[in-house]
């Protein structure tokens, strides 16, 4: 940081008497909503954890989740706005019997983490004013020495491979043939570095979305949901297959399923509301996800897998969403005038 010169002005878009703007209405409002769900969801994990280790790491997400919460709730006070419903202890029921094993716990941290880090991440330049700047910069910061807590057990427990090694190039090797694209047929390349971390990240992301949702089809109640459920199951296994087929076709390792980390348990500590809307949101932070990785994949036929799985994401999302409308649970983000 001490390469970086001070700045010796003060710009009145910093003034704290400055309105909210959208950008950072929007952002405050999905992050108080995305961890008022992880404080219900971490409190009940926490009734069912024997592993020092993986508590800890469980009361360092909760406490992060309600501190992030509770200095939102401070700004909407301050600026008389409404504060969202959420999800409170009505979504819980703590004494319901254990769905994941331990291990789970520290998969499921690592996603949420990254999905909030994402969030955090894409504030800190469009927010001006600079207590809220401020305020996303602390998210991030912590979220980050999180992960790196959740990574190191992670690694000591021997919970997830190595990453993949590959050969140290030894020396500049421009590309000067159209083949490179290529994925199909005909002179197909190895896969490039960024290739690997992305589809290396995917599966690492869907095998812990596929394990929650598991457990979440097992205990849901409402049949229509269940279906959605279902198809999202057949959706992630069938995309798994094709990523990790990538990766072992060049005899790299990819992280493993962890659908045997869920238990026999059909008892629900969770509400079908927090579930769907649960479900929804990762499946939406996927978009985000496949995004990123298709902006530095070259390869035609890993394109191809992507765009493909982007498009049933979208009609899964667009489905889960339409029942949170009907039953009544979908609260609305901050909106613009209806000039209309």
């Amino acid at each position: 940081m001490n390469v970086l010169k001070p700045l010796n002005i003060n710009p009145k878009t910093s003034d704290e008497t400055q309105p909210l703007t959208s950008f950072t209405m929007g952002k405050l409002w999905a992050t108080y909503m995305g961890n008022s769900m992880s404080i219900q969801i971490l409190s009940y994990f926490l009734q069912h954890c024997e592993d020092e280790d993986i508590r800890f790491l469980l009361e360092n997400g909760l406490a992060l989740s309600k501190d992030f919460t509770q200095r939102i709730e401070g700004v909407f006070k301050n600026e008389s706005f409404p504060i969202p419903i959420g999800f409170t202890k009505d979504d819980v029921n703590l004494g319901a019997p254990r769905l994941y094993a331990d291990e789970f716990y520290v998969h499921y941290l690592k996603y949420a983490a990254k999905a909030g880090m994402s969030l955090y991440a894409v504030a800190v330049p469009l927010v001006m004013r600079e207590d809220m700047r401020e305020f996303f910069i602390y998210c991030n910061q912590c979220t980050t020495i999180f992960l790196g807590q959740i990574n190191s057990v992670l690694m000591n427990k021997k919970f997830i491979a190595q990453p993949p090694i590959i050969p140290t190039p030894d020396g500049i090797d421009k590309i000067d043939k159209q083949s490179y694209l290529k994925g199909f047929m005909g002179d197909i390349r190895p896969l490039q570095a960024l290739e690997i971390i992305h589809l290396w990240d995917n599966i690492e992301n869907n095998v812990t979305s596929m394990t929650l949702l598991s457990g979440f089809h097992q205990i849901v109640q409402d049949q229509k949901i269940k279906a959605l459920f279902k198809r999202g199951l057949d959706m992630t296994d069938k995309s798994l297959k094709q990523y990790k087929e990538k990766l072992h076709i060049e005899h790299i390792q990819s992280p493993a399923y962890l659908n045997h980390l869920v238990t026999t348990s059909t008892y629900p500590p969770f509400s079908d509301k927090i579930m769907l809307f649960h479900k929804v949101d990762m499946f939406a932070m996927k978009i985000r996800s496949f995004g990123n990785s298709l902006a530095v994949t070259a390869r035609r036929d890993i394109d191809f897998l992507y765009i493909r799985t982007l498009m049933n994401i979208g009609l899964f999302v667009d489905d889960g969403i339409n029942i949170l409308i009907d039953k009544g649970w979908l609260e609305s983000p901050p909106k613009a005038y209806d000039r209309i």
